[in-house]
């Protein structure tokens, strides 16, 4: 009996043992397969960052190589330079930095990056590079050399050594072996030094893209939660019996803010706001109400949500698009001066379409943005010399003069053409000095959306 069990036994544990090593065997090259692949790709990622450094080392210095007038050379320099530091950035985000404080060099990168494009996309036969923009050039050709030298001797290290990324990836999840490994600590010293450098004055067109937009840059004087209090209740005007919930946001940060919620006597919701901390201004309401089915129109919606407006202390305000939502309809205001549309002030509504109410709106932008005696000229140009400069196939439905920032985030006066081309509808902003395309947007409208 044992020897026929043996005699079954015997083959199928052998067998079983055989088809265990080779699945262990197959796993363990699938998975060092997969950590070739992995090594290589950022072997080539690192490489390739190098070398593109490199060349936007050297792409600097030919843009200033050639005469100040040369505009068409400064233009294909930059646009290599963009070209340059966009891939460099790319195989930044294919190397296993993530861990790794890196990111005041990915900042300096990406700064290049948008001024470079910014300025090579511009008519320089109208407004060539400054002699503050061709200092700038000079200052990055000399940091992007010390920057290339130091990834380039990184590189040495990691050919002569042998050194493999795979190890640091390791090291960055061990923190205590993260100090000694030579890859991360000629990154850690690439970061360092752009750290150190000076910040360079890039305009207000790629300011504006790393600007942080802090309530404290509101000024006005700081309000206090009692302040606050006797603001909301008579904003929500909810009636003495009302109790008010006052939450201090963010304290001693720069996004400092009070959340007031009001909850009104008997079965009423409750109604909450949200104030800056410095002059105490509205930047958010919300009613947080039930909204029934659909009965008032979106036109009748956009009257009230435009009283709600003069109630809540925002007159002279415009709709300039509405989108509807089901049982909900979404207005975006500007304000309205002298004829004139100032799009930076802009608040949106939410407004129930069940009785036209308003349920909420947002405000930040408007706070941030309001000026009493903002200046705006005369348009230079006509209306019928702007129109001219349409294309001819544009089917214009609505005009008006709009106050708006352009892609250099600097404000100006446009005429605002509405209309349809190729069978989509565009917003085209003509600038009324020169005729100048500040800006085109196309127009996507949600079901139920329109556009006034």
């Amino acid at each position: 009996m044992y020897k026929r069990l043996s005699a079954v036994m015997f083959p199928l544990t052998a067998l079983l043992l055989i088809g265990a090593l080779v699945w262990g065997y197959q796993e363990n090259q699938e998975k060092n397969s997969i950590l070739l692949k992995a090594e290589n790709q950022y072997q080539r990622a690192f490489h390739d960052l190098s070398y593109h450094v490199e060349r936007l080392h050297g792409e600097l210095g030919n843009t200033l190589a050639v005469n100040s007038a040369s505009t068409g050379v400064h233009r294909k320099g930059l646009v290599n330079v963009w070209r340059l530091t966009s891939e460099a950035q790319n195989e930044i985000n294919q190397l296993p930095l993530t861990l790794l404080p890196f990111s005041d060099t990915e900042e300096f990168l990406s700064k290049i990056s948008n001024f470079s494009y910014k300025a090579g996309v511009r008519d320089f036969t109208k407004k060539p590079l400054t002699d503050g923009e061709l200092n700038n050039l000079k200052v990055l050709y000399k940091e992007s050399g010390e920057i290339s030298k130091d990834l380039q001797e990184v590189q040495n290290k990691v050919i002569s050594n042998k050194l493999r990324w795979m190890d640091v990836e390791t090291a960055l999840a061990t923190e205590n072996k993260a100090e000694d490994n030579t890859i991360i600590d000629g990154f850690k010293t690439v970061d360092k030094r752009v750290a150190a450098y000076p910040e360079l004055d890039f305009g207000p067109s790629v300011a504006s893209i790393y600007d942080k937009r802090s309530v404290k840059k509101l000024g006005g004087k700081p309000v206090t939660a009692e302040e606050i209090r006797a603001k909301a209740l008579k904003l929500a005007e909810a009636g003495g019996d009302a109790s008010v919930d006052i939450i201090e946001n963010g304290k001693g940060t720069e996004w400092a803010s009070y959340t007031a919620v009001i909850n009104p006597a008997g079965d009423k919701p409750a109604v909450s706001m949200d104030f800056t901390v410095e002059g105490g201004l509205l930047i958010s309401y919300n009613d947080n109400r039930e909204v029934g089915p659909a009965k008032v129109s979106m036109q009748q919606a956009a009257a009230q949500a435009k009283q709600f407006l003069e109630q809540k202390g925002f007159p002279d305000m415009t709709a300039v698009s509405a989108d509807r939502y089901d049982n909900m309809g979404n207005f975006t205001f500007v304000t309205s001066r002298d004829g004139v549309l100032i799009y930076p002030e802009k608040l949106t509504v939410r407004v129930g379409l069940d009785n036209g109410e308003a349920t909420g709106f947002q405000a930040s932008d408007y706070a941030r943005e309001h000026q009493e005696k903002r200046q705006i000229p005369k348009p230079q140009l006509s209306l019928a010399q702007a129109r001219k400069l349409l294309n001819p196939e544009f089917k214009e439905q609505y005009h008006r003069l709009a106050w708006i920032k352009n892609e250099d985030a600097t404000e100006v006066l446009t005429y605002e053409f509405g209309g349809k081309i190729n069978g989509a509808q565009y917003r085209i902003y003509l600038n009324a000095a020169d005729g100048i395309e500040e800006a085109v947007e196309e127009i996507r409208t949600s079901s139920g959306a329109q556009d006034k």
